[in-house]
Parts: C-alpha cells; sequence; structure tokens
C-alpha cells in the first residue's frame, strides 16, 4: 500500500470510529488527509469501498496472526491460550478498527452484513480449533460454535473494559484472568 493510500486508510478508519461511518463524509476524509478528491477516487471509489477494504484488512491480520501462531503448535489448549492473547493484542492496539467493526455488525444493511460475513468467517476458524480439541480427547466436549463465540466475545470486551477503568490494559494481566475462567473450564 502506497504512501497516499495507507494515509487514507488510517483517517477514514480514526473517523469511522470516532464519528461513526454515516457521519463522516468524503470531504472530511480529503481534508484531513490534505488530498484531493480526485486522489481519493484514484485509491477508492468510494467511501463504502474505503469501508470495506478496512474491514477486509482487518480482520485479515486478525486471521493471519492466528494461523501463524496456532500452525506451530500441537495441544488445543495452547492454542486457545495463543488465540486469547492474540484476540486482546488485536482488540487494543486496532481499537479504532474493532469500534467500527463491532459498531457495525448489527442490522442488515450491506455495510453490516460484510462485517458479519468476516466476524462469522473468523469464529470458524476457531470453532475448528475447538472441534479438534474436542476430538482429539483434549478438552471437555462442548458446543464449539458457542465456545469459538463466546472467545470473540469475551475478549472484544476488553475494549469495554478499558473504556471503562479510562487508562491503558495490562495485556498480561486480562489474559491471566480469561485463562483462569475460560481456559479453566475447557480443560480436561
Amino acid at each position: 500500500m502506497n504512501k497516499t493510500k495507507r494515509k487514507i486508510f488510517e483517517t477514514s478508519m480514526k473517523l469511522f470510529a470516532e464519528k461513526g461511518y454515516d457521519a463522516t463524509s468524503i470531504e472530511e476524509i480529503t481534508s484531513t488527509v490534505g488530498v484531493a478528491k480526485g486522489t481519493l477516487y484514484y485509491h477508492f471509489s468510494s467511501k463504502e469501498e474505503i469501508f470495506n477494504f478496512l474491514v477486509e484488512e482487518g480482520m485479515k491480520l486478525l486471521k493471519n496472526s492466528i494461523e501463524i501462531k496456532t500452525q506451530k503448535l500441537d495441544k488445543t489448549m495452547d492454542k486457545l491460550r495463543a488465540i486469547i492473547l492474540i484476540e486482546i493484542k488485536v482488540m487494543l492496539k486496532y481499537e479504532d478498527f474493532m469500534t467500527i467493526l463491532l459498531s457495525q455488525i448489527w442490522g442488515n444493511e450491506p455495510r453490516n452484513n460484510i462485517c458479519k460475513k468476516y466476524v462469522f468467517e473468523y469464529i470458524k476458524s476457531v470453532e475448528k480449533v475447538v472441534k479438534t480439541g474436542i476430538e482429539k480427547g483434549e478438552i471437555v466436549d462442548v458446543d464449539p460454535e458457542v465456545i469459538a463465540t463466546e472467545i470473540f466475545g469475551v475478549t472484544c470486551s476488553s475494549l469495554v473494559y478499558k473504556l471503562k477503568i479510562g487508562k491503558p490494559m495490562d495485556i498480561k494481566q486480562i489474559y491471566t484472568e480469561y485463562e483462569k475462567t475460560i481456559l479453566k473450564g475447557l480443560q480436561k
């Protein structure tokens, strides 16, 4: 991604997270970036295309991070530990992205459906890890879909906790709390 496209991408993400998608205009994006509309349209055909690119790239980052980390691990509990830790890190490092994704998942507009599609695909990949763990007898017999969704949902709640405490969070502390609750309940 070239410098101008990255700047448009990052600025749009910040504005969408702060103001919401509908309240952010192309004019505001271009003036904040400091480019002409023609330059923006050279890189993206519309605000909707910027949004779609943002969601696709963000979810690709999360999914690829999980795949890279878990493919080296053999035991299901180690994979689930890695998934939870990476999810927490991504939630906090890419807070603007996660704010947009989670705020746009509700509803049936095309934008909402794109968010759902990517989130559900991601959850499906975690579900496979849980299912394999059950089949190998490494974790208790649970509903893989519920557990995978729960893991994603609980780690998303890290953003709510950060908002509540009003200061930077200790990732290790949050991870330890999730390990004591979620992961302990899955161990055989």
